[in-house]
C-alpha cells in the first residue's frame, strides 16, 4: 500500500503523522511511504532521515493526497484537505466530528473512508490512540494553568505549590480518565491542593488507592462542582464521552461567580468543550478572559510539545497503520472489532452512532458499510 503523510497545516501544529522509525517499519514490510517535504523538519525529522528509510518525499500536499491510498495525519483535515480526498481513499487521523458539522459534511461528500484515532477502542475498554495525547494534554494542562495564573497573564498571581508559610493553590480536576489523572499527578507534584471529581465510584476508589491522602476524590454532582469551582484557583476540564460532544459542566453563570483571576483549562475543547464559556483557541493566542476568569482552550495542546507528542503517537498508531496496510480496510476492520470502532465515515455515510446523533445523519453500522466493499 502507498501511505501518504502530509504536512500539518493547522495553526501552530508541528506534529507529523509518522516518524522516520515508523516509516522504516512500513517500508521494511513492503509498503511505500510518501512524506510531504519538510513535514517533520520543525521537530528535527528532516527529509533526509525519511529518505534514508526508503520513503519518498512529495513536493506538496496535492501530490501526497493524489498518490496515496491511505493518508495518515495528526489533526482533523482542514477544508482544503477534505476536498483533496476521494472515494476509496482511507484517512487515518484524529477527527472529533461531533462538534464539527462542516468537517463531517466534507468527509461525507468526499466518499472516502475515515477512521478516527479517538474512537478506536481496546479489549480493556480504553482508547489506545487517544491515550498518549491525553497523557500529554493532561500534563500540559497544569503547565498552562501555572503560567495563566501569573498576574501578567490575567491570573490571580498565585503560585500553584505555594511556599512555606503560604498555602498552595486549589486545583479542581473534572474527570478521572487519562487526562484527569495526568493533570492531577502534575499538580500534586508541584505541591497543589488537588481534588478530582468523577461519576464512577469504581474509578474514584482506584484513584484513592493509587494516590492515598495526597489527593481528594469526590463524586461529581452539580452541588459538588459548584462548591469546588467557586473555591478553585485552577479548574481542568478533562471530561470525555467517546466520539460525542462534551457535556457543559461549568455554566456561564458559575464562571461569573468564580474567583477573579482563577483559570479554566478546557482539555475537552476538541469535542466542543465542557465549560459553557469555552471557545477554541490556538497556541498563537491561547487565552481570553470572561468575567475576570482566564480561559485556556487550545484545541491542539499536544502540538505545543510536538516532538514528544509525535514520538508517542507513532508508537501507538503504527500497529494499526501496519494492519490496515497489510490487510486493506475491509479485512483489517473485519478482523479487529476494536479498530472497527474507529470507522466514522465510509462511502458517503456516517458510521459512528454518536456522530450521527449529534449532527442528524442517518447511522449506518460499520459492518453494513463494509459489506459494500
Amino acid at each position: 500500500m502507498l501511505i501518504g503523510v502530509p504536512k500539518e497545516i493547522k495553526n501552530h501544529e508541528y506534529r507529523i503523522g509518522l516518524t522516520p522509525a515508523g516509516a522504516s517499519e512500513l517500508v521494511h514490510a513492503g509498503h511505500e511511504v510518501l512524506i510531504e517535504t519538510s513535514g517533520g523538519a520543525s521537530i528535527g525529522f528532516d527529509d533526509s532521515q525519511y529518505e534514508a528509510t526508503g520513503a519518498f518525499i512529495g513536493k506538496d500536499a496535492q501530490s501526497v493526497f493524489a498518490e496515496a491510498e491511505m493518508i495518515v495525519k495528526v489533526k482533523e483535515p482542514q477544508p482544503d484537505e477534505c476536498r483533496m480526498l476521494r472515494p476509496g481513499q482511507l484517512l487515518f487521523t484524529y477527527l472529533h466530528l461531533a462538534p464539527d458539522p462542516e468537517q463531517t459534511r466534507l468527509l461525507v461528500a468526499s466518499g472516502a473512508s475515515a477512521i478516527a484515532y479517538e474512537t478506536v477502542t481496546s479489549a480493556q475498554g480504553g482508547l489506545p490512540l487517544l491515550a498518549p495525547m491525553s497523557e500529554v494534554a493532561g500534563r500540559m494542562a497544569i503547565q498552562a494553568g501555572c503560567h495563566s495564573l501569573e498576574k501578567a497573564q490575567g491570573g490571580s498571581g498565585t503560585l500553584l505549590g505555594g511556599v512555606p508559610g503560604v498555602e498552595p493553590a486549589r486545583v479542581l480536576v473534572i474527570g478521572g480518565g487519562v487526562v484527569g489523572v495526568n493533570a492531577a499527578r502534575m499538580a500534586m507534584g508541584l505541591g497543589a491542593d488537588v481534588t478530582i471529581v468523577d461519576r464512577s465510584i469504581t474509578r474514584l476508589k482506584e484513584l484513592d488507592t493509587l494516590f492515598g491522602g495526597r489527593m481528594k476524590t469526590l463524586y461529581s454532582t452539580r452541588d459538588a462542582l459548584e462548591r469546588h469551582a467557586l473555591e478553585a484557583d485552577l479548574v481542568v476540564g478533562a471530561v470525555l464521552i467517546p466520539g460525542a460532544a462534551a457535556p457543559k459542566l461549568i455554566s456561564a453563570d458559575l464562571v461569573s461567580r468564580m474567583k477573579p483571576g482563577s483559570v479554566l483549562v478546557d482539555v475537552a475543547i476538541d469535542q466542543g468543550g465542557c465549560f459553557e464559556t469555552s471557545r477554541p483557541t490556538t497556541h498563537q493566542d491561547p487565552c481570553y478572559i470572561v468575567d475576570d476568569v482566564v480561559h485556556y482552550c487550545v484545541a491542539n495542546m499536544p502540538g505545543g510539545v510536538a516532538r514528544t507528542s509525535t514520538l508517542a503517537l507513532t508508537n501507538a498508531t503504527l500497529p494499526y497503520i501496519m494492519a490496515l496496510a497489510n490487510k486493506g480496510l475491509k479485512k483489517a476492520l473485519e478482523d479487529d472489532r476494536y479498530l472497527r470502532d474507529g470507522l466514522n465515515v465510509h462511502g458517503g455515510q456516517v458510521t459512528y452512532q454518536a456522530v450521527s446523533e449529534a449532527l442528524g445523519y442517518e447511522y449506518l453500522p460499520p459492518m453494513q458499510a463494509l459489506a459494500n466493499l
